[in-house]
């Protein structure tokens, strides 16, 4: 698990990242809205610069680090845990606590500068981590938990686990550093917590971002839905939150298949480059060896050669040397022996090369090997010329079969040495103890592959002493296994050597394996941008749909409210409140632009006996029928009212006292021959009066009420006109 999740390094820094950007972002909208949104805007400076810091990392992760870059990340990280600490500390001060002012944050940020000056990055890092991350997370956690106390419901329980997120975020950000020289970076770090829990701190960190980014987003549109007070507005929030996490969650593991997918591919043509290469490799050396362990095997059968190892005979020793060097010419050897069944040389091709040979062989040698019966071959390292040699050993044969001496040939393989230079990637051939002997790389020359045991017991030349440089890689080299070199994925690839315990080792650095992820990274931001982008203008809609709605909902009202303030419940038109605004109105307009403005006042005539005889529901039936009637009978541009009672008014916008007249005779003759509830029968008296440019709205209406009370005194059912002359004070009268 901790092997597959570090190879996942790449998208764990992505979402890591994504989810502290959202934080910042949510933290942003917050200090937006709220009246002192100040220590907000520092929580959503503290989310987007780790965020952006977690990218940087998962840059300097694809394309390699540098200590100018490390250094250039740990400052940006101080600053974001200096933006988290400010924002602590100013809600604390807001909530009644008495702390001091920013100078605070200066014994650590002095404390870091000097640690990096001084030690360097990593210390720097673990520092920052520890003085700043550790305590600025723990004071936002404690924050968190004194809002809780102040709110209720779910707002209570996601400030909680705010609280909670920030406390275990400052434990892993702020306690689990990188390795550093120092107590307790030594012992809690990194590599302690994946050897302890098997997955990398920086995913825990992450999902804690996620869980951070969700509970805040949550407390915030807790608070809308309160302010908002709308049923709707709360379900639709509800669901776009959840509609937000299931699509975020399935881009985010849509996005993760994608970069795997891709990743594998590239993976895959490591894995078959890596094949080809030491295949190749390994039959170069077959062909450099194939010649030696071929004619080592002629010369053990060499009639001669088990001659002179029988015998003394100078003439058989003569052809033996002859046919020795000719067989060590052929297999452009450097050297060719013959050893009886005791390991004492009979005959060799190079006398002084012969003279530093001439030794007893263990029975663990390829020679011990070779005596039973078989060839054999063997690689060494010579310590001494610093060069890998080869041996192939031959067992010689009697006439009879039986086993009387062996032959050996050796050559250097510095030619196979030259023709790895060839090849881009590191190769290597490493003898049983993990110590490289022949490489294309001269910087792994003599280095350990793989940790050797601590002491070699035997003198054979086939051992020698273990090197005390660390080794490359953490453990002996599977057939083919991914790891990581120097922060390096790396394809290691082994083959072993011709049925010896030497191995051929291709080292494989795979950059364009995170590099190939990179799109798969960016394709997943790509559609998170998108689906952020789309669901917050969703939210935006909801909130100004619903906003509308009350706008609409407010006006409906006020306009309901103003109809029933200027209307008559009765019969459903104007009342007076009205007519007396339109009045106004109409008077300033006539008197601008000159146009002429009449006025109807009329009255039920025995509106009393009415009621008396069928009592006052049909009377007030009879109003309502009156009023429509009028209503039917005016111009769209003329406005009825109920005056009051049984009397009513008809104001005549651009009509002079003619038309009104004609206007009143023609609505008298309805009334008349309309037979209303009941079978009552009504007639009306009108008094029109037009207006005079200068005279004021009572002086109009009482010339009006003058002609309608002449009317009256006339004998009812009828008309009478105002004259024209301005009539002194007067008062409306009632006259049944």
């Amino acid at each position: 698990m901790a092997v597959f999740l570090s190879s996942q390094l790449d998208f764990i820094f992505f979402c890591y990242g994504l989810s502290f950007i959202l934080l910042g972002t949510v933290c942003f909208a917050i200090g937006r809205r709220k009246p002192h949104g100040i220590p907000w805007n520092m929580l959503g400076g503290f989310g987007l610069l780790h965020g952006g810091l977690e990218w940087l990392d998962l840059l300097a992760l694809i394309f390699g680090d540098s200590t100018v870059f490390a250094a250039l990340r740990t400052a940006l990280m101080a600053v974001s845990f200096l933006f988290l600490f400010e924002f602590a500390r100013r809600e604390a001060i807001r909530l009644g606590a008495k702390l001091p002012g920013p100078w605070i944050y200066a014994p650590f940020v002095v404390l870091v500068a000097v640690g990096g000056f001084y030690e360097g990055v990593a210390e720097a890092n673990a520092l920052a981590r520890y003085g700043l991350g550790f305590t600025a997370g723990a004071a936002t956690s404690l924050v968190f938990a004194l809002h809780a106390k102040a709110l209720e419901g779910s707002e209570r329980w996601l400030a909680i686990a705010a609280a909670v997120g920030f406390a275990l975020y400052a434990i892993a950000a702020g306690l689990i550093v990188p390795a550093a020289p120092f107590w307790p970076a030594t012992a809690y770090n990194y590599a302690w917590f994946v050897q302890w829990t098997g997955v990398p701190i920086q995913l825990v960190r992450g999902l804690l971002a996620s869980a951070l980014a969700l509970a805040i987003w949550g407390i915030w549109g807790e608070k809308l839905m309160r302010e908002i007070s709308s049923s709707r507005y709360k379900l639709q929030l509800q669901r776009l939150f959840a509609l937000t996490i299931a699509t975020l969650a399935t881009i985010l593991v849509g996005g993760w298949v994608l970069t795997q997918y891709l990743g594998e591919i590239y993976k895959d043509n490591i894995e078959r480059e890596a094949r080809g290469d030491i295949a190749l490799v390994a039959r170069n050396l077959t062909a450099e060896t194939a010649m030696v362990k071929g004619m080592a095997k002629a010369l053990a059968g060499a009639p001669s050669v088990a001659a002179t190892i029988s015998g003394n005979d100078p003439r058989e020793r003569e052809r033996t040397l002859a046919v020795l060097k000719l067989d060590v010419e052929s297999a452009e050897a450097e050297l060719g022996q013959i050893l009886d069944l005791k390991g004492r040389l009979v005959a060799a091709s190079d006398p002084e090369a012969a003279t530093a040979e001439d030794r007893d062989y263990g029975p663990q040698s390829y020679f011990g090997r070779a005596l039973t019966g078989r060839g054999s071959q063997h690689y060494a390292y010579e310590q001494e010329t610093g060069r890998t040699v080869f041996y192939a050993s031959a067992p010689v044969r009697d006439k009879s079969g039986t086993l009387i001496g062996v032959a050996i040939l050796k050559k250097s393989l510095d030619g196979f040495a030259r023709g790895l230079k060839d090849f881009n990637t590191p190769i290597a051939l490493v003898d049983p103890y993990g110590i490289v002997a022949l490489t294309n790389r001269p910087a792994l020359q003599s280095k350990p592959l793989w940790s050797p045991p601590n002491a070699y017991t035997t003198q054979s030349e086939e051992f020698r002493p273990a090197r005390t440089s660390s080794s490359v890689l953490a453990g002996a080299a599977a057939d083919a296994d991914w790891t990581t070199i120097d922060g390096t994925r790396t394809y290691v690839q082994r083959h072993y050597a011709q049925e010896s315990a030497w191995s051929l080792v291709t080292l494989t650095t795979a950059r364009g394996i995170f590099a190939s992820r990179v799109l798969g990274i960016v394709i997943t931001l790509m559609a998170t941008a998108i689906m952020l982008v789309y669901l917050t203008g969703r939210e935006r809609w909801i909130y100004d749909s619903v906003q509308m709605e009350r706008r609409l909902e407010l006006e409906e009202l006020a306009r309901d409210l103003s109809f029933q303030a200027t209307t008559d419940p009765l019969t459903g038109i104007n009342n007076r409140l009205k007519f007396d605004q339109l009045l106004h109105q109409e008077i300033g307009r006539a008197e601008r632009y000159g146009t002429p403005l009449s006025l109807v006042l009329y009255d039920l005539d025995h509106f009393k006996l009415i009621n008396d005889t069928h009592g006052h529901p049909v009377g007030d039936e009879v109003l309502a029928e009156i009023s429509q009637l009028a209503s039917n009978h005016i111009r769209r541009t003329d406005f009825v009212a109920r005056w009051g009672g049984e009397e009513f008014a008809i104001l005549v916008p651009q009509g002079d006292s003619d038309s009104a007249f004609r206007l009143a005779r023609s609505l008298r003759d309805a009334v008349r021959d309309q037979t209303f509830a009941a079978g009552a029968t009504v007639t009306c008296s009108f008094g029109v009066a037009e207006f005079i440019m200068g005279e004021t709205a009572q002086s109009f209406v009482a010339r009006a009420d003058t002609a309608l009370y002449r009317a009256k005194l006339n004998g009812r059912n009828r008309v009478e006109r105002a004259p024209a002359a301005k009539p002194g004070k007067a008062g409306l009268h009632r006259v049944a």
